[in-house]
């Protein structure tokens, strides 16, 4: 049968259908704006919109999204899906340790992710969550700022991260799914994480040495920063969440994990090799 893959216009999905059609798979792809032939328009608020594109599906390569999960999940059922694989994050980790503390935490909001992970794991189908940290690809939002200014104003730059590749995430997800449900999979949270832990100021430092591009770094206050970052991050919880993270990396060594060697026999994608696939971004 045809594997649903969701989120369509983005890099890891993109990334998926490829892997998915060259192994001889069928696959439907969705997403909210199709821009690819083939691809078909999801309302993922719509009951009607998700069992039309769930018909005659086994498999999903599931976009998490907190306020539509519970939906796809009754759509899923009723549509005998077999098996989620469900494109997670790290934080979904902390998520459901705040979740069990309950009300010691005087109130604190439960990472969104883990939320997700909770609804897709009481659906009737084997489920598969991937947890990646960092993105490679967090990069383009910094030659928005170089291409402006020259510039990449961030807090605490000596904050320590292990960025994964796009190319990693859906190498695992492929894995995963072309096991199919009843594999060793089933059940199982996938923490992810780049090869190599690095600061952000040596992320930087790296672009310049591999694109030739000058870059001024500018490390912001946290107060500057915040001033800076609510005018596009509008959840003020999500931002302290952040600000708070990075802090606690900073000087500390980011634990690597060695799930992407683990399930596809070959070593994680540096950033060196990620500003190699991607020259004009910068």
């Amino acid at each position: 049968m045809t594997i649903l893959i969701t989120g369509g216009r983005g890099k890891i999905a993109r990334a998926v259908r490829a892997g998915l059609v060259s192994s001889g798979r069928e696959v439907r792809v969705a997403s909210r704006e199709p821009d690819l032939l083939g691809t078909i328009a999801l309302d993922s608020a719509s009951g009607s919109s998700w069992s039309a594109a769930l018909k005659d599906i086994s498999q999903v390569f599931l976009y998490s999204d907190p306020l539509t999960a519970a939906l796809f999940v009754e759509a899923a059922e009723a549509a005998g899906v077999k098996q989620v694989v469900l494109l997670s994050s790290m934080s979904s980790q902390a998520g459901h340790e705040d979740a069990a503390a309950g009300s010691a935490l005087g109130g604190r909001a439960v990472d969104p992710h883990s939320g997700v992970e909770r609804v897709i794991l009481g659906g009737a189908f084997a489920s598969t969550r991937l947890q990646p940290g960092t993105f490679m690809t967090n990069a383009i939002y910094w030659s928005y700022q170089i291409r402006a200014t020259g510039q990449i104003r961030l807090p605490y730059l000596e904050a320590e991260e292990a960025p994964i590749h796009e190319q990693d995430i859906a190498d695992v997800a492929i894995r995963v799914l072309l096991d199919g449900p009843g594999a060793e999979h089933d059940g199982r949270g996938y923490p992810m994480t780049g090869p190599e832990s690095m600061t952000r100021r040596r992320q930087i430092d790296l672009i310049t040495e591999l694109t030739g591009v000058p870059i001024e770094q500018v490390e912001l206050t946290p107060a500057e920063a915040r001033e800076e970052m609510a005018a596009t991050m509008r959840n003020p919880a999500q931002l302290e969440s952040l600000m708070s993270y990075w802090a606690s990396r900073v000087g500390t060594p980011h634990p690597i994990e060695h799930t992407v060697e683990l399930l596809t026999g070959h070593a994680g994608r540096t950033f060196e090799q990620w500003l190699k696939d991607n020259p004009t971004v910068f």
